[in-house]
């Protein structure tokens, strides 16, 4: 058996079969560890681009579903976040999506379609990796290109023309939601207010005709002397005496109040003074109230102004013409 053994080690044959063989054995278990090696999932022929009516599509194949979904964009007003929240609306499955250049920078949701198509780019849905080689186009000249920017433009302006309707109707919607609001914060304070101000009619009420019975007590009893206890001679003095000092209570009034005493004006100033009186009683939250109503009639004139004629582009009336 050593013989044998012997033999079989030292023959040349036996010794290039072993060398192949573990040769093999290197080759299979480098294999093996590559197999095992974790690589990026890239797919090369589930995302196309095709241009139908001079608009590109853009095939992809949903994940959650398996099948495959056209995209038709607009290479003039559409961005590449439309194309992603296209993506994600389609399927729910999506959570994570994104755009990348060919040299693995990001690129920006406001880029615009026509820019992407230019050159390759990556398309990652969720864990795999798309690449997107779209069809190459010819690159327009520098005429042909100011030409297409100023159709850009007017497309732009026709868009913010068209939407202008929509947008006043949600602002209109916007300024009355905040409308009822502040109402609805100032009821219980006006309901309040319009308590105090009954009391305070009330009570100026009362001091006027007070004021009036006054005057009316002040003649008969002036009556009373000159023509039944007294004569005029005697009454003309107190009677000028009292005018006199009813002029000084005005002319007091006056250097008090910086106001000629006018009887509306009087009667307003005595209001006032209840009114107030019964803020302070009441602890009328003053401030609240009148920020409250400052800010009505600042929504109030915004609704006004959005109303306008010339805010909602309608022919403006013409003033009559006078003949005279």
């Amino acid at each position: 058996a050593q013989k044998t053994t012997g033999t079989f080690s030292q023959s040349p044959h036996v010794f290039i079969f072993l060398s192949n063989l573990q040769q093999r054995r290197r080759i299979h278990d480098f294999i093996f560890a590559v197999s095992l090696t974790p690589l990026p999932c890239y797919a090369l022929s589930e995302v196309t681009v095709v241009y139908q009516n001079g608009l590109p599509v853009i095939s992809v194949s949903l994940p959650s579903r398996r099948e495959r979904c056209q995209f038709t964009l607009k290479p003039l007003s559409d961005c590449v976040g439309v194309f992603l929240q296209q993506l994600q609306a389609e399927d729910r499955g999506i959570d994570r999506v994104a755009i990348y250049s060919m040299d693995g920078a990001r690129i920006a949701s406001s880029t615009g379609i026509d820019i992407l198509l230019m050159d390759d780019f990556k398309l990652v849905i969720n864990d795999t990796t798309h690449i997107v080689r779209p069809p190459r186009r010819e690159i327009l000249p520098h005429e042909e290109a100011e030409r297409l920017n100023d159709v850009k433009f007017l497309v732009q302006q026709l868009y913010t023309t068209l939407r202008i309707e929509e947008h006043q109707l949600s602002k209109e919607r916007e300024l009355i939601g905040r409308l009822e609001d502040l109402n609805s914060q100032l009821r219980p304070l006006e309901k309040v207010r319009e308590e105090l101000s009954k009391k305070a009619e009330r009570r100026t009420t009362w001091v006027l005709w007070g004021g009036m019975a006054y005057m009316a007590t002040q003649f008969g009893i002036l009556a009373r002397l000159t023509w039944w206890e007294y004569s005029w001679d005697i009454m003309e003095p107190v009677t000028y005496f009292i005018t006199y000092g009813t002029a000084m209570a005005m002319y007091a009034y006056f250097v008090l109040t910086r106001q000629e005493y006018v009887y509306p004006d009087a009667r307003d100033r005595q209001y006032l003074l209840f009114f107030h009186k019964g803020l302070k009683r009441t602890r009328f939250d003053i401030e609240k109230y009148n920020k409250l109503k400052d800010d009505i009639a600042e929504v109030e004139l915004d609704l006004k102004r959005l109303r306008d004629p010339l805010q909602l582009q309608l022919p403006i009336q013409q003033l009559p013409s006078d003949k005279n």
